[in-house]
């Protein structure tokens, strides 16, 4: 399927409405180890290509990455990474925990 940009909590509820859960991950342009992140992100997406995935940029889009941190009361950080059920973090990690090792440990296998 496709890496998506979330820019609007209507998209992110949209994205929520589905009936598995929901990988997000949390990017900052103009951070390298966000940057290593997002590649580990992008690597995982590839093993899953029947899923949608999701991100979105903490700077341009800051109401949006303050709207995940209240909603989930998850401390804001970048990169992150948050599983997501509905109204539910399943798993959540940040920095250089984000591999692609630890989204396989995270996701749901079926």
């Amino acid at each position: 399927m496709a890496i998506i940009q979330l820019k609007t909590e209507e998209e992110l509820n949209q994205a929520l409405m589905g009936t598995t859960p929901v990988l997000l991950f949390k990017h900052s342009t103009g951070c390298p180890i966000s940057a290593k992140a997002f590649e580990e992100f992008q690597s995982f997406s590839k093993k899953y290509d029947t899923h949608d995935f999701y991100f979105l940029h903490v700077i341009e889009d800051r109401s949006l990455s303050d709207i995940v941190a209240k909603r989930w009361a998850i401390k804001h950080e970048s990169p992150q990474a948050l599983l997501l059920e509905r109204d539910r973090v399943l798993w959540h990690d940040s920095h250089r925990a984000i591999t692609v090792e630890a989204l396989e440990d995270a996701w749901p296998h079926s």
